[in-house]
């Protein structure tokens, strides 16, 4: 192919947790068999949501999931320890084939992160990173608090998995949990720290848009119906709409 490469931005809407999982499986395979047989198929990025829900990563310690109560647990097979989704925090979720991009995990997920502090810049924000701390961070260095955390999956250099924004999210859950395995440094959202809050869909048109400048793609949005009919023709499968239980999009 010549010039960019080119992705899908489906924007979902409110998904639960293991439906949505299921989804960037059949995207991953969807991509392999596409690169097995030659074929050129768009990356794709979802933006979503999720309704209550603690995940617990590869390199998770069940030590670190204090209370749950009634919000579900996933163990699931990204990198990293435990962490919170819930609605008014941003998911977005990377299906990129690394072999058309370049084989380098650090550099991915360093590009990830400054996708972050772009967003956080343009609302107002100056996020950072810690050394050894995977994630974005604002703040007093020292005395810093995570806004965003990373986690992901390869599998043949394609990408599942991806970043979780707080924008406005009920902060108390994260108290049921040691968020990260880290235990020395607090969680915040924009909301919290520009004292006001923030358009969701901007935030979300941002991610966007600096994943395309980050990677240098050049993406075709959807959101709504279209979106969910879209992803049905890619993968072709019929009832996605069904399975996801979409409520009320973003954008």
């Amino acid at each position: 192919m010549s010039g960019p490469e080119t992705a899908f931005v489906y924007h979902l809407g409110r998904v639960a947790y293991r439906p949505a999982w299921a989804l960037q499986e059949a995207i991953k395979d969807r991509l392999i068999q596409a690169k097995r047989n030659g074929e050129y198929l768009p990356h794709v990025m979802l933006l979503l949501e999720h309704p209550p829900v603690f995940t617990m990563g590869k390199s998770g310690d069940d030590q670190h999931l204090l209370a749950p109560g009634d919000a579900e647990v996933v163990y699931i097979d990204r990198g990293g320890d435990v962490t919170y989704h819930g609605p008014g925090q941003l998911v977005a979720y990377f299906l990129l084939d690394l072999d058309r991009l370049y084989r380098d995990l650090h550099r991915f997920m360093r590009d990830l992160e400054e996708i972050v502090l772009r967003t956080l810049q343009e609302f107002g924000l100056t996020g950072f990173r810690v050394p050894k701390r995977t994630g974005v961070w604002v703040g007093e260095e020292g005395t810093e608090r995570k806004i965003c955390a990373f986690g992901i999956h390869v599998s043949r250099w394609v990408t599942t998995h991806g970043l979780a924004l707080n924008i406005a999210p009920d902060l108390r859950y994260f108290s049921r949990i040691t968020p990260c395995g880290i235990a020395d440094r607090g969680i915040t959202s924009m909301a919290r720290e520009l004292g006001k809050s923030c358009d969701t869909n901007a935030v979300a048109r941002s991610i966007s848009n600096q994943f395309d400048t980050v990677f240098g793609m050049q993406s075709q949005e959807l959101s709504g119906a279209a979106a969910y009919k879209h992803l049905e023709n890619l993968l072709d499968q019929q009832g996605i709409s069904t399975h996801l239980l979409p409520q009320p999009t973003m954008v």
